[in-house]
């Protein structure tokens, strides 16, 4: 018989199709409920509202920060779906409780003149220079996940049509236009690519490394955080950091946010108009500096 833990497993990974990675810090947050629960001789089905606030303040006391105790919060509650979806119990004892606040924190952001020099810092003469360069557009051009990116099939990549099928959280599949610059970047990349050996269980992947295989996620970081130093950026800049800047500059040049969520793959509109904070941040800026009323005083 599966245990409780094995069952929100199984749940979260064929009912809920999340990714291995989310499923785990699920699971690890949920071990720490359920061990407090233990050490109070609390069953996890019987545990009433006062016991899952008393493992909220416990974590506060222990200085955990807000996102982190907020994201534990998040997979408590989730758990505790699970068991009302299951039947296992008919209330929900997480349903009073808040999450801490935790105030908004905007995503860094590269401007398009940071995002030229990260390109200009590709070496072409090496191997892997045009592979780079096809990725950074892909990157920014389209606004992919690295989970995406690293994902991508040749055979799902339309480049008559500029379009590429992607598959996002949750394995939904979402088209999404190609750039004509990301275009002709792969092109070039897949001159490239034909030179390889290409290692069994790959053929059909777009970006690869030197021996022919699959890129890992680790692999992708690397390589953007080695070309924005050598771009001299000094923001912290991640694969992510793409993602940001290609939303937050359609925002800017007027692109709707609806269209936005649909290009980015986000469930919830919410999630999307984190970049309408950024927006305004932009807009501030452009009035101290453009409007005449404020020349010479900031």
């Amino acid at each position: 018989m599966l245990s409780l833990l094995d069952e929100y497993h199984v749940f979260l990974k064929l009912e809920k199709s999340l990714s291995s990675n989310t499923i785990e810090a699920y699971e690890r947050d949920v071990t720490k409920l359920l061990d407090y629960l233990r050490e109070a001789h609390i069953d996890p089905e019987k545990a009433e509202f006062e016991h899952i606030r008393d493992f909220v303040i416990e974590i506060s006391n222990l200085g955990i920060h807000p996102r982190s105790q907020a994201r534990i919060i998040s997979g408590v509650k989730s758990f505790y779906h699970f068991l009302i979806y299951k039947n296992k119990i008919e209330n929900d004892p997480t349903e009073l409780i808040e999450s801490p606040k935790i105030g908004l924190r905007l995503p860094e952001v590269l401007s398009l003149q940071e995002i030229d020099a990260i390109v200009a810092a590709i070496d072409l003469s090496k191997p892997e220079g045009q592979r780079n360069k096809a990725i950074i557009e892909t990157l920014y051009g389209s606004g992919l996940r690295v989970s995406e990116l690293i994902n991508l099939q040749l055979s799902r990549i339309y480049m008559n049509e500029g379009y590429m099928l992607v598959e996002g959280k949750g394995s939904k599949q979402r088209l999404v236009p190609l750039s004509p610059q990301s275009v002709k970047q792969i092109e070039l990349w897949l001159f490239d690519r034909n030179q390889l050996d290409v290692k069994k269980g790959s053929e059909d992947i777009l970006f690869l490394n030197r021996r022919g295989g699959k890129l890992t996620r680790a692999m992708i970081f690397e390589i953007v955080k080695n070309l924005a130093m050598l771009a001299g950026i000094k923001k912290t800049v991640s694969p992510h950091t793409f993602r940001h800047s290609f939303a937050t500059h359609l925002l800017e040049n007027g692109a709707n946010l609806r269209a936005i969520q649909q290009l980015l793959g986000h469930e919830s509109i919410t999630t999307t108009e984190l970049y309408t904070h950024i927006d305004v941040t932009y807009l501030r800026d452009t009035i101290l500096k453009y409007h005449p009323a404020n020349k010479g005083k900031y």
